[in-house]
C-alpha cells in the first residue's frame, strides 16, 4: 500500500462566483521510502499541496490517504519544514527542538527525550551550537535547526516545502547534501517542494510538475545512482538529458510569450548623450578601454584594526561588453559593484569610465538592486518616468513618456504600467527596475543579484527579458551573481572571484557562445557544461578554503 495517495483531490477557495480551483484533479502515489520533488512556478498551488498532506488545509473535491486513510488534521507521523523557520527567539537550539519532543514523546522519560534531542541536533551537524539562540545563528543554521526540529518528531513522511530557497548558493549546497545524507541514513518518505531543477534531480527518485493551471500530468523519474555528486553529474550524460527535458517543460507551460513591440524608442538625447554612443557600440570598433579598474582597493575601519575586503582588482571592459563577477558570499562583489556606482567610497586605486573617473553617484550608471525600490504609492509608469525626466532634459513630454512606456513594454509591463507598485508582484516590481535603469540610457548598467530574492522560474523568464532587452542596446554591463548558469547566459566574460577578506580576481573566463542567447539554445550548446564545470570547480576549490596564494604557487610550479 502507497503511504501517500491523492485520488481526483481538487482543492479552491472563494464562494459564489468568485470560486476559483489553485489544484485540479490531483492524482499520485508515493511509496514508502520514496524522495519525491514537486516543480512548479510560483502561484501553481505547490504551497495548498502541501498543506492537503499536512492536514492544515482539506480537498473540495476527491480524496487525500495517508496509509490508506483519509487525512483529517495534522499529524505528527507528518514533519513538516517551512521556508520561514518559525523557530522561538528566546529558546537555544535545544530549547526549540525540546519543545516539539516534549510535545510528541510524552510517553518517555526526560532523560529518553533528551537523548532523542541531541540525536539531532548531531544529526544536522549542529552540536557546536547546542545552546545558541536563534539571534545568533545563519540563515543556514536556523534552517538546521527546523529540519532537526521535525526529524526529532520521528515523522513517517517529512514535507519540506522550499526549506532552503532563502538561502545564498553556498548554504543551500552544504544543506541539500544534508539533507541526502539524512534521508539516505533513515530511508524515510520525503516529499520536497522546490522550484530549483537541480535541486530536485539532485535528491528526488521522481519528480512531480504543477502546472500553472493547477493540474499534474507530467512526472519524471530520476535514473541517476546515488549518492549523487553535483559536479560529478555536470558530466553525466543522463543528467544534462533529464535537465534539459525538465527545463524544456518547464519553460513550454510556463514562459508566457513576448509581447508584440508596438512602440517605437524616439529619437532624443539625454543628459550625457548616450543614444549615439549605444549606436557606436554596436558596430565592431569599439573603444578597448571604456571601464578600467585600477589596483583598486577597500578597506574598513574595524576596532580591530583595518579589514581589507576587496585587494587589487584589476579590470578592463570594452565598450558593449556584458561582465558576470560570480564567487561565494563576502567575496566583495556587491563591494566592486558599489564602487563602481559610487555609492560606495574607494581606498585605493581608481574606476575610470569612458575617461572620467567615477566620484559619486550618477544615472549615467544606473544600478539594478536584488530588491528594486520603488516608490508604493506610484505607479510603475511614474516609477520609471522619475529617472527619465531627470536625463531627458531637452525631450518634448511626449518624447520622455515614449521612452518611459517604450521600456515598460519590452519587459512585458504593456498591461501593467498604470498599476500602483505596491500591486504587483516581486517578478513584475524587477520588470519595472530593469525598465527604469535601461529608460535611463546609461553608459554602464550594474546589476547586483537583480534575479536573487525571486523563485528560479521567474528568474529565468526575466534573465531572457534582460537579455532580449539589452541585445537592443548593448550597454556595457556589470552583474553581480552567484548563479553559475546565469553568469554563463548573460557574460562575454565571467569574473571569478576568490574568497574574502583579501578578495581579488581569482579566474577569468570567456564564454564564446553565440547571441541572442536563450536559455533553450544553451543547454543544448556542446561547449555549455564545459564552461559550466570551469565554474563550479573554481566553486568548489575556494569553498573548500583555497587561498589565492595557494593558486600562484601553483601556477609558478
Amino acid at each position: 500500500m502507497p503511504i501517500l495517495e491523492f485520488k481526483n483531490a481538487s482543492k479552491g477557495f472563494g464562494v459564489g462566483t468568485q470560486y476559483e480551483d489553485v489544484l485540479k484533479e490531483i492524482d499520485f502515489a508515493v511509496e514508502e521510502g520514496e524522495f519525491i520533488a514537486i516543480l512548479g512556478f510560483s502561484g501553481t498551488g505547490k504551497t495548498t499541496l502541501i498543506n492537503l498532506i499536512a492536514g492544515l488545509e482539506t480537498p473540495n473535491k476527491g480524496e487525500v490517504l495517508f496509509r490508506g486513510k483519509p487525512i483529517q488534521g495534522p499529524g505528527p507521523e507528518r514533519g513538516l519544514v517551512f521556508q520561514s523557520y518559525s523557530l522561538m527567539p528566546w529558546l537555544s537550539v535545544f530549547g526549540n527542538i525540546a519543545l516539539a519532543v516534549d510535545a510528541v514523546h510524552k510517553g518517555k522519560s526526560k532523560a529518553e527525550r533528551a537523548d532523542i534531542v541531541e540525536h539531532n541536533i548531531k544529526l544536522v551537524g549542529l552540536a557546536h551550537a547546542r545552546d545558541r539562540k536563534p539571534a545568533e545563528l545563519s540563515g543556514g543554521m536556523r534552517q538546521r535547526v527546523a529540519v532537526a526540529r521535525a526529524l526529532a518528531m520521528n515523522p513517517d513522511l517529512l514535507l519540506l516545502d522550499e526549506p532552503l530557497s532563502a538561502l545564498d548558493a553556498l548554504t543551500r549546497a552544504n544543506l541539500q547534501d544534508e539533507i541526502e545524507r539524512i534521508w539516505e541514513s533513515d530511508r524515510k518518505t520525503v516529499i520536497l517542494i522546490t522550484n530549483d531543477v537541480d535541486e530536485a534531480i539532485l535528491l528526488a527518485d521522481r519528480i512531480f510538475v504543477l502546472n500553472p493551471d493547477g493540474t499534474m500530468t507530467e512526472t519524471f523519474p530520476v535514473a541517476l545512482q546515488r549518492p549523487r555528486d553535483r559536479t560529478a553529474m555536470n558530466h553525466d550524460a543522463t543528467f544534462k538529458a533529464l535537465r534539459a527535458k525538465v527545463t524544456q517543460y518547464l519553460m513550454d507551460i510556463g514562459i508566457a510569450a513576448k509581447t508584440e513591440e508596438t512602440r517605437k524608442l524616439p529619437n532624443v538625447t539625454p543628459l550625457h548623450g548616450l543614444p549615439k554612443a549605444y549606436a557606436e557600440a554596436a558596430v565592431t570598433q569599439t573603444d578597448d578601454r571604456y571601464l578600467q579598474f585600477s589596483q583598486l582597493d577597500k578597506v574598513y575601519p574595524t576596532p580591530k584594526g583595518p579589514l581589507t575586503v576587496v585587494e587589487n582588482f584589476e579590470m578592463t571592459l570594452k565598450k558593449g561588453e556584458f561582465v558576470s563577477l560570480i564567487g561565494h558570499s563576502g567575496c566583495g562583489k556587491s563591494t566592486v559593484l558599489t564602487m563602481t556606482a559610487g555609492l560606495n567610497e574607494i581606498s585605493s586605486g581608481a574606476i575610470v569610465l569612458d575617461g572620467t573617473h567615477v566620484e559619486g553617484a550618477d544615472p549615467e550608471r544606473a544600478v539594478v538592486f536584488q530588491s528594486p525600490s520603488l516608490f508604493p504609492w506610484l505607479t510603475a509608469r511614474e516609477n520609471v518616468a522619475i529617472g527619465v525626466d531627470r536625463v531627458y532634459p531637452k525631450a518634448s513630454q511626449q518624447e520622455r513618456q515614449d521612452v518611459v512606456e517604450y521600456y515598460l513594454e519590452r519587459v512585458g509591463l504593456a498591461d501593467s504600467m498604470h498599476k500602483p507598485a505596491a500591486d504587483l508582484s516581486n517578478g513584475m516590481r524587477q520588470r519595472v527596475g530593469i525598465a527604469r535603469a535601461f529608460a535611463l540610457s546609461p553608459k554602464l548598467l550594474l546589476l547586483d543579484e537583480p534575479f536573487g530574492m525571486l523563485d528560479s522560474l521567474t528568474r529565468w523568464e526575466l534573465q531572457e527579458v534582460l537579455m532580449e532587452v539589452w541585445s537592443r542596446t548593448k550597454v556595457t554591463a556589470v552583474c553581480v551573481t552567484h548563479d553559475v548558469d546565469e553568469a554563463i547566459l548573460l557574460a562575454d566574460r565571467v569574473v571569478m572571484m576568490t574568497n574574502g577578506p583579501r578578495a581579488t580576481i581569482g579566474k577569468i573566463m570567456e564564454v564564446d557562445l553565440p547571441r541572442p542567447r536563450t536559455r533553450k539554445a544553451l543547454l543544448e550548446h556542446p561547449d555549455y557544461y564545459a564552461y559550466r564545470e570551469q565554474l563550479l570547480s573554481f566553486l568548489e576549490e575556494y569553498e573548500h578554503g583555497k587561498k589565492p596564494a595557494e593558486e600562484k604557487k601553483a601556477d609558478a610550479a
